[in-house]
């Protein structure tokens, strides 16, 4: 007998996003991905100034504001052939680096990890055994047997007075929880320690970009001057903390994150579900010399067709056959909601036509989403770490693929096994270690630029509208942890005339399309086997594995302001 399970809100982070699946016995059968807010930031900056757009979509994210600003730079700096400064290239490409470090941390310790850590089965725990299982994985020094013990109590105070606080709201001791009672008490005493890394790595946008959340930038490179001798700009006392926290990332990333992932994985690598769509994409990211430069891109480009690591197809963001969003089953109007169109000529006319909210489902043969369909050629794809570590190993940059080898040889897994929710988390942790690697030598060629007598971070040649031409149109792209990120723009008489973000997001949660493809998260879901139905521990496992953000910091919550989770099953 065929069961409906619902699950909604299922993000962590922010939320609207309602996943329903069909239940045969054991196993799911079908899967509906239903992003259900409406984000219009598009049509909020249709007559603007287009040097004042990048602060006005950085806020479609409330966690990678950064990388919004910049590709909204980029298009920007595209449509009216601005060059930036090399000095410029570099800082945003610190903060870039710096943005995935965070974000990938972030994800696995406190949204992503507790759907393998068991966070009650550590009170089981005995902490000297604990203590002997992280030194065995690592020399991270916090990780004596009284240490542990201090984390246990903390655990069992939140335990024993009924009110697990940010524990709450999950599954403990489900059976698809693999880890010995020690590996959970490590990976929730790491949790903590995350916490407080976190806010440290943040301090590298507030140098550069004058805050965090939300830093200032400029079309035509960046809103900070250098002078190593002046107290009131970015001198070198600054740019050695810059340093501090490079050297801090590597350290936590090199002796805590990838050993957690490793012994983590080893107690889960036969499950190898969830592969989703096998088509992946990358528009490329980190440019080495520049954006228009992508054979120096430290983030490949490319496209691959049903998991085939022989063969990168090319990709052009500025081809109209290439690019496009499908509506066919999306709360969008189009002329023609059959044909697809390009982000340049891009609509977001909402046409809401789906059940009266509260409901109890929504129909998939027909609209039922607010994210609309990008597809690439007609294809439905996955973008995201799990895309950029394939393209970069079957194009053959060999630190990626050293990375992704000798993880896999640790596992003992073949190469197959990336393709699962366990190898896109793995992914994610090989990518900080990548990221937190290269921070050093954009930092190292930066203060050797500087050193040089190049402190220049901005261009300003064609700042003034009257060098601009009439008509212009541009498109800019970057890696965002979770994926290509593209946002395209129509320039007219010195204003914006149409503005389309194709965010990373909307190509892993997309609807169905015409063609009936589904999307990566649908798609992820299909032969899942599920041992409760009331506790789908495994959807959260596999959609969290993508990282799941679709509006700006909005959540759910109840009458009391508590954060709901609705799970159903029928």
């Amino acid at each position: 007998m065929t069961k409906r399970i619902v699950i909604d809100p299922i993000t962590r982070i922010e939320g609207h996003l309602r996943i329903e699946v069909n239940l045969d016995g054991t196993k799911i059968t079908d899967a509906l991905s239903s992003g259900t807010i409406f984000r219009g930031i598009e049509k909020i900056v249709v007559n603007r100034d287009p040097r004042d757009v990048w602060a006005f979509v950085q806020r479609i994210c409330g966690v990678c504001t950064h990388i919004h600003a910049l590709t909204s730079l980029r298009a920007v700096e595209d449509a009216l052939n601005i060059e930036i400064p090399k000095n410029a290239n570099l800082i945003r490409n610190i903060m870039t680096a710096a943005l995935h470090l965070h974000d990938h941390i972030v994800h696995f310790y406190h949204l992503h990890g507790f759907d393998w850590i068991d966070v009650v089965s550590a009170l089981k725990a005995d902490p000297a055994q604990t203590s002997a299982l992280a030194a065995s994985i690592s020399s991270w020094p916090l990780s004596s047997p009284g240490y542990f013990k201090d984390v246990q109590q903390k655990i069992k105070t939140f335990v024993e007075s009924g009110q697990l606080g940010i524990f709450a709201n999950a599954y403990w001791g489900h059976p698809a929880y693999k880890l010995p009672s020690e590996a959970n008490l490590m990976g929730v005493a790491h949790y903590l320690q995350a916490l407080e890394w976190q806010k440290e790595i943040v301090k590298i946008h507030t140098i550069f970009g004058g805050k965090n959340p939300h830093p200032n930038y400029a079309v035509g490179g960046m809103a900070c001057a250098i002078n190593l001798n002046d107290n009131d700009v970015i001198n070198m006392e600054r740019l050695n903390l810059v340093k501090s926290k490079i050297d801090e990332a590597q350290t936590f990333v090199d002796q805590v994150l990838i050993p957690d992932i490793l012994a983590i994985a080893g107690f889960y690598k036969n499950e190898l579900w969830g592969g989703g769509v096998s088509n992946y994409l990358a528009y490329g990211g980190l440019p080495g010399t520049d954006i228009n430069d992508p054979d120096h891109f430290l983030f490949p480009r490319g496209v691959i067709l049903n998991r085939d690591l022989s063969k990168v197809y090319d990709v052009d963001l500025k081809d109209p056959n290439q690019i496009q969003e499908f509506v066919s089953h999306s709360w969008y109007k189009y002329d023609d909601k059959i044909s697809g169109l390009h982000p340049w000529n891009g609509e977001t006319n909402p046409s809401y036509d789906g059940p009266k909210p509260p409901y109890d489902n929504l129909d998939e043969t027909k609209s039922y989403s607010w994210i609309k369909a990008p597809r690439w050629k007609g294809q439905a794809m996955e973008v995201g770490p799990l895309a950029r570590f394939a393209i970069g190993y079957a194009k053959g940059n060999q630190e990626m693929k050293g990375l992704v080898d000798s993880a896999l040889r640790k596992l003992d897994l073949p190469i197959t096994a990336l393709f699962s929710t366990l190898g896109r988390t793995l992914a994610r942790a090989l990518e900080a270690k990548y990221c937190a690697d290269h921070l050093a030598g954009f930092y190292n060629e930066l203060i050797a630029n500087i050193k040089a007598g190049d402190s220049v971070t901005f261009n300003s040649e064609k700042w003034e509208p009257q060098t601009w031409p009439k008509e212009a149109q541009g498109i800019g792209f970057s890696e965002a942890p979770r994926g290509a990120l593209g946002h395209w723009v129509r320039i007219k008489d010195g204003k914006v005339s149409n503005y389309q973000a194709v965010v990373p997001t909307t190509w892993n949660a997309s609807p169905r399309d015409l063609k009936g493809q589904k999307g990566a998260y649908e798609a992820s879901l299909l032969d899942t086997p599920m041992a409760l139905e009331n506790q789908p521990l495994e959807i959260l496992r596999t959609i969290h594995s993508f990282d799941p953000c679709l509006a700006c910091s909005t959540h759910i919550l109840d009458k009391n302001g508590q954060e709901m989770l609705r799970v159903r099953s029928r």
